[in-house]
């Protein structure tokens, strides 16, 4: 039950927070989960990163040369969301909260110094890098816990309302989505809809493997 609780008590707070200052820079974080997903599936299908610029707008793009122009379209929303569901995962089902933390700056860290081209976006990656290090070493693992789960959460909710936003409700805007369909064929709407459905069935597998880890242990602590 307390995981359960624990996991409505995050989705209330995050619904309730959405639009308030507060959430920013983890809108904001989700946005460079987003194009750092773009440049390093660039990167690993041969290409070259050019540009990757994140904005206090909450919005980014990465200029890439060469790679597989279909997996680095593809990799945007998919790889925020595989961000999420790794970070959200990873603190629900492992005791390695500290250690998760310090990887997850580290990373944050390389790929920012690696990738980043704009003053906004590089002062935003190095200072979310080095708070997540710092909660790594000074904090306890429960507040660890806590954060991961916070960033995992607002990272899946976040890509499946910004692939609405983006591709469904605002077909026109020149998304990842419609590039994928100008250059790949189907539709704006038809790209749109597929990554919500894979959006969607991630949430919900997340939230399965919650009440499935609440359960569990509740069978050790019976025992």
């Amino acid at each position: 039950m307390r995981q359960i609780v624990y996991l409505l008590t995050l989705l209330i707070l995050i619904f309730l927070l959405w639009e308030y200052p507060v959430l920013v820079p983890l809108k904001l974080l989700v946005v460079f989960f987003h194009e750092s997903s773009h440049a390093l599936a660039t990167v690993l299908t041969g290409g070259q990163v050019a540009e990757m610029v994140i904005v206090a707008e909450q919005g980014g793009h990465v200029l890439s040369l060469g790679g597989n122009r279909f997996v680095t379209l593809s990799a945007g929303y998919l790889g925020s969301l595989l961000w999420g569901v790794i970070i959200y995962v990873v603190a629900i089902g492992t005791h390695w909260d500290r250690a998760a933390m310090f990887i997850l700056g580290l990373c944050i860290a390389v790929i920012t110094l690696l990738f980043v081209s704009n003053a906004f976006a590089l002062g935003f990656g190095l200072l979310i890098a080095a708070a997540m290090m710092l909660c790594a070493i000074f904090l306890n693992r429960d507040i660890n816990d806590f954060l991961l789960r916070l960033v995992g959460l607002t990272s899946i909710m976040y890509v499946v309302m910004d692939i609405y936003s983006d591709t469904i409700a605002r077909y026109y805007l020149r998304s990842d989505a419609r590039m994928l369909a100008e250059e790949f064929g189907g539709a704006t709407l038809l790209w749109g809809s597929l990554w919500i459905v894979i959006s969607v069935t991630a949430m919900v597998g997340c939230l399965t493997w919650s009440v499935k880890s609440d359960r569990g242990e509740r069978r050790l602590s019976a025992r």
